[in-house]
């Protein structure tokens, strides 16, 4: 059995302030769409997918691979954005077994609500506290994280 590769002092203190930095602007960005707008974060990237999509539509397929999130977490979500009257599912007319999500006028009119207080703490978080040669590092870095991790 080959030894495992440690993580040197460095390469640790990416791993723990990104674990941090992470959690704590996640747990902002969540209360502040919770507070301000009644939504989840999922909820609220469900909308802003949804907005630009031709029509306002996409297969839930299509959308839970655009968030990251499983079948069952995406379905659950809708359900609580289609009880509040913000998207409208229906099936798809080419497939019997896919499920199209839709963006109503009143979802259309939510995120537009939703949508100054949440990048007002998107700023405040993260954007306005780093450099442009930051945001250019971090932009670089974690696209090569996610293009990696997602077999690209």
């Amino acid at each position: 059995m080959t030894e495992p590769r440690w993580l040197d002092d460095r390469e640790m203190a990416v791993w723990t302030s990104f674990l941090a930095a992470s959690h704590l602007v996640a747990r902002r960005v969540e209360q502040q769409l919770k507070e301000d707008a009644g939504l989840s974060h999922p909820q609220y990237e469900i909308l802003v997918h949804l907005s630009g999509a031709p029509g306002g539509e996409l297969r839930m397929t299509e959308l839970a691979d655009l968030l990251v999130t499983s079948k069952s977490g995406l379905s659950y979500q809708v359900g609580q954005l289609e009880k509040a009257g913000f998207v409208r599912r229906r099936s798809c007319p080419t497939d019997d077994r896919g499920v199209i999500a839709g963006l109503t006028g009143q979802g259309r009119e939510k995120l537009r609500d939703a949508a100054p207080g949440h990048v007002a703490a998107v700023r405040e978080t993260l954007i306005d506290v780093l450099t442009r040669d930051q945001l250019a590092v971090l932009a670089e870095g974690l696209g090569a994280v996610g293009r990696r991790l997602r077999g690209g």
